[in-house]
């Protein structure tokens, strides 16, 4: 069988470690790579020998011989890019979140509708065998129904520092735990309160606390904060308590289960998400970017997250977003607009 062949649009840090899972997965072909940045295209596209290079994505997207087309692009930019690509009949890969507003996902969902290709935003905490273990649990009834669910989601000042001028922390990595918490309770969001901290010099606030009721009751805590110390020994500090009526599960994505200590102090590694071992990626993004790859070869549309939920997500935090710089509460609508995907 002919390998599926994929190009990548934006060369940020997270999109060179798509290329590097990418580069070494059996049965894909990482065929294209697309950025401005002529130097930045040069340098990822050599490390991984990659032999279409573009710095307009527009050319990529008439490129006959790719598959599928991952963005890994600015947020702001999601939209224009996703649209672009569904339209020209490519199957689309695009990291989260979906887009900065409702508004603009409902754009997305309206190309994708039409597109004959597949289309799947990157939540990746749902790969995540922990977290998928927890839904097995809530599904079979182990805890009974949900009535409150508290997640952390803590990095490094160091991170914020990166991130922080294109995202904020509440947006950037609420996201994941908002998205979640509609998964495991199959709710809808019926309101939110948020405050959001912003003692660093960036764009956006580093840090926020949104709490949210759910039309089954249920209060939904989310805590982002991009200012742990320089100092901290792991990448993030995530962890989510999740109470029913009849148990409670917690699960922690912040233990690596290893520890390095050496001269320059002690750290704790990413062993789950991408480590980097013996020079290839491996963990939950490689099973992510796995998966949508076998859904494309098996002509199967992605149901292990679907549009209409990549778009509840980011209602719900893009509400939280605005509630912090209103210093209101925020009501969403019992119905979301609906879309055949």
């Amino acid at each position: 069988m002919k390998p599926i062949r994929w190009g990548i649009i934006g060369l940020g840090w997270f999109g060179e470690v798509h290329a590097e899972a990418l580069s070494t997965m059996p049965g894909i072909e990482l065929a294209a790579v697309c950025t401005r940045r002529p130097q930045r295209l040069s340098e990822v596209a050599d490390r991984f020998d990659v032999p279409r290079r573009y710095t307009d994505f527009r050319q990529l997207l008439t490129d006959p011989d790719i598959d599928i087309v991952g963005i890994t692009t600015h947020i702001q930019d999601h939209r224009d890019i996703a649209i672009e690509a569904l339209c020209s009949g490519k199957h689309v890969f695009l990291e989260k979140p979906m887009a900065p507003t409702p508004a603009d996902c409902d754009a997305i969902l309206a190309a994708a509708e039409r597109a004959p290709g597949s289309f799947m935003v990157g939540h990746i905490c749902r790969f995540d065998p922990r977290v998928a273990l927890a839904k097995q649990a809530i599904d079979a009834g182990e805890i009974g129904q949900i009535v409150s669910m508290h997640a952390r989601r803590n990095l490094s000042v160091k991170i914020g520092r990166l991130v922080l001028d294109s995202i904020s922390a509440l947006l950037g990595d609420g996201i994941h735990d908002g998205d979640l918490m509609l998964w495991f309770s199959q709710a809808r969001p019926v309101s939110v309160y948020a405050q959001e901290i912003h003692p660093g010099p960036h764009k956006y606030p580093d840090g926020g606390w949104a709490m949210a009721r759910l039309d089954n009751d249920a209060i939904a805590v989310i805590e982002s904060i991009w200012h742990l110390p320089e100092s901290t020994p792991y990448q993030i500090d995530a962890r989510m308590e999740i109470i029913g009526t009849q148990g409670a599960i917690y699960i922690n994505c912040g233990e690596a289960g290893l520890e390095i200590h050496d001269a320059a102090g002690n750290r704790r590694p990413d062993t789950l998400y991408w480590p980097n071992v013996y020079g290839q990626r491996f963990g939950i993004l490689r099973a992510e970017l796995r998966y949508f790859a076998d859904c494309v070869a098996a002509g199967q549309r992605p149901e292990r997250i679907t549009p209409r939920e990549s778009r509840a997500a980011v209602e719900l935090l893009a509400g939280a977003v605005e509630s912090a710089q209103s210093g209101h509460i925020v009501y969403f609508p019992r119905e979301n607009p609906r879309h055949a995907i």
